[in-house]
């Protein structure tokens, strides 16, 4: 009997007026902005006829400017309008690229490379952010284009029912530029077929339901996590979605939790720092007003995700309810559109204890019995709520002497809807369970390409692997497979390798920031630099260098920062066996960042290798 074809997805515009049509007055999105420091959240909500009718309406203003396939540049805060905004797009036929306004500190280079880049026919924004809008595009040289205001008229009259075209599942549906952390961004293009795919395979992964499910963020909309979870997800599945701003979040980041505690069944989405934060920031006393046992699924992702973190994060708010298996990591990127793989909240997160020189040698070989992390036994301390940063990363039990210790890794999981191999990066090969390699990926959510760059297209999304059929797209990423659980190591580009031994730049981060009280957490790179002065020898190991950021208020002295460097060269030394070169300190803020918030190693190399840290890392600098 042959195989049926595969159904063709549902367009999210066809989603968004099905939701009208029978959910017309349920609560579809939700923002909560916090007006001053005291303030509980004032929310504001859109059903799913006021967000279909705002999204027509945005659709017929771009009708008359914009031709399907142009391009329209988002360029408004987080908020209801950037949601019917994008949505509007895709009603439109337009092709939309979420971006942020030109108000987000320290990455206008970016937003103009971006705006060089997708040369968009149109800028969407508010009646608040156009007059800053106007002023970038003319100080960057973009030409200029109209600037459109998302808000509707109040009391206006809902827009009037005209036959839409119905969008092709090949057709680009939007640009998602990738953050940068490794490479000058480049827009991924997402058909409409990808991000419904990929969006039902969050829904499947977590088991949502419009019934007992609502999306909680915090992440940037211009984000793919926070594009996919907050919005696509939610049209697609016919679930709420309750949103507040990034800044918010930093500024307090109890909000979010409180939040989680509002709505049973929430499903939400942050970094591996955002974690750690929490458990920093959040006082007992905020910590004891919560009641998270209604949390559904917390995905942890978009960068390594580091058991003491998980074990600290539950350990906070283990008395507020919080369920170990409710912690998910996840593994993604902006060319899949952003889910790969996930640990389901089934069971809590699985760790597993890797030899230190196998791992080298790219090998996963256990060191000792896997086990689960979901409280204070994960780090073996119970650190509480509000307690300062600090503590290691790494398990000191199990060190033999003459040896380094274990290294810890997090498994994210099994892949959602694709699927995954494991190859060999120069030949493709695939290669056997418990060997390290690049991950490769193939499915219906994997992105068209790279917008106007054939060459690394065919490179990256129609790779082979030797024994298999047909496209893989090749991540970029290092990882192995082990009792059929994903553990990701690194990316390819960031890896070490001295002496032919293979490190991990987030190791090495771990390794500092834990023998130096001064540094903050997660705010350092690790990388190599060309060997120094005298090493002629084209085959001279090259150096290894971090940079760092001291705490706020500390202002190390030159002898502090003599004593730092070689504490952290001894440690370094004595845990991986390599040698430190050099440790610069440098001011709170001055460690390049992604548009995403990550690390971004390669600016910071770049910015290293030019002299510009020199400054910074001056003593009262």
């Amino acid at each position: 009997m042959p195989t049926p074809p595969p159904a063709r997805p549902v367009p999210l515009t066809e989603s968004l007026r099905r939701w009208s049509a029978e959910r017309g007055g349920q609560r579809a999105f939700t923002f909560v902005d916090y007006p001053d420091p005291d303030s509980p959240g004032r929310a504001r909500t859109l059903t799913w006829r006021r967000l279909d009718e705002h999204a027509r309406d945005i659709a017929l203003r771009l009708r008359g400017r914009v031709g399907p396939g142009e391009r329209a540049a988002l360029m408004l805060p987080q908020g209801l309008g950037y949601v019917a905004a994008f949505l509007g797009c895709l009603y439109a036929g337009v092709i939309a690229v979420p971006l942020f306004g030109p108000d987000l500190p320290g990455h206008a280079d970016r937003l103009a490379a971006v705006l060089g880049d997708c040369e968009p026919r149109c800028v969407l924004t508010d009646a608040a952010t156009a007059p800053a809008v106007d002023a970038f595009l003319a100080e960057h040289g973009i030409p200029p284009v109209p600037v459109l205001h998302v808000e509707r008229t109040p009391g206006a009259e809902p827009p009037p029912r005209i036959p839409w075209p119905t969008a092709d599942p090949e057709d680009i549906a939007y640009l998602q530029y990738t953050s940068g952390s490794t490479r000058v961004p480049a827009g991924v293009m997402i058909s409409h077929g990808n991000v419904v795919a990929n969006a039902q395979q969050a829904i499947d992964a977590f088991a949502a339901t419009p019934e007992d499910t609502t999306t909680v963020g915090w992440l940037p909309l211009f984000h793919d996590m926070g594009l996919v979870l907050s919005v696509a997800a939610p049209v697609v599945g016919g679930f709420p979605s309750v949103l507040t701003d990034p800044v918010a979040f930093l500024e307090q980041p109890v909000r979010w939790l409180r939040l989680l505690s509002t709505y049973r069944g929430a499903i939400s989405a942050a970094p591996n720092f955002a974690y750690d934060y929490c458990a920093a920031r959040i006082t007992a006393e905020q910590a004891a007003g919560l009641r998270l046992d209604g949390v559904r699924a917390l995905i942890n992702g978009s960068e390594p995700v580091r058991p003491g973190t998980v074990g600290r994060f539950h350990a906070a708010f283990a008395d507020a309810g919080l369920r170990p298996q409710a912690h998910c990591p996840s593994y993604g990127l902006a060319e899949a559109t952003v889910f790969a793989t996930t640990d389901p909240p089934t069971a809590p997160p699985r760790t597993l204890a890797c030899d230190a020189d196998a791992l080298a040698e790219g090998r996963i070989v256990p060191a000792g019995a896997e086990e689960h992390v979901g409280a204070a036994e994960a780090t073996g301390e119970r650190t509480p709520a509000g307690a300062a940063e600090g503590g290691s990363e790494r398990e000191a039990a199990g060190a033999v002497e003459g040896r380094p210790a274990p290294v810890t890794l997090v498994g994210c999981g099994i892949p959602v809807g694709q699927v995954l191999r494991i190859t060999d990066p120069r030949t493709g090969r695939p290669l056997p369970t418990g060997h390290v390699g690049e991950i490769r990926l193939r499915g219906p959510n994997i992105g068209l390409g790279y917008w106007k760059r054939a060459d690394r297209s065919a490179e990256s999304f129609a790779a082979r692997i030797t024994g298999e059929y047909g496209d893989w797209l090749r991540t970029g990423d290092l990882g192995a497979l082990h009792d059929g659980q994903v553990y990701v190591t690194g990316r390819l580009k960031d890896l070490l390798v001295v002496d032919g031994r293979n490190h991990y730049p987030q190791d090495l981060e771990e390794t500092v920031q834990a023998a130096l009280p001064v540094v903050r957490r997660d705010r350092l790179a690790v990388f190599a630099v060309p060997p120094a002065r005298g090493a002629r020898d084209a085959d001279a190991a090259p150096d290894i260098v971090a940079v760092a950021e001291y705490r706020r208020g500390a202002g190390p002295t030159a002898q502090d920062r003599t004593a730092a460097e070689g504490a952290a060269r001894a440690a370094v030394s004595a845990r991986h066996g390599v040698r430190l070169a050099r440790l610069v300190l440098v001011p709170p803020g001055a460690v390049p960042r992604t548009s995403s918030g990550k690390v971004s190693r390669s600016a910071c190399r770049d910015r290293y290798l030019t002299g510009s840290l020199a400054k910074e890392a001056a003593p009262g600098a």
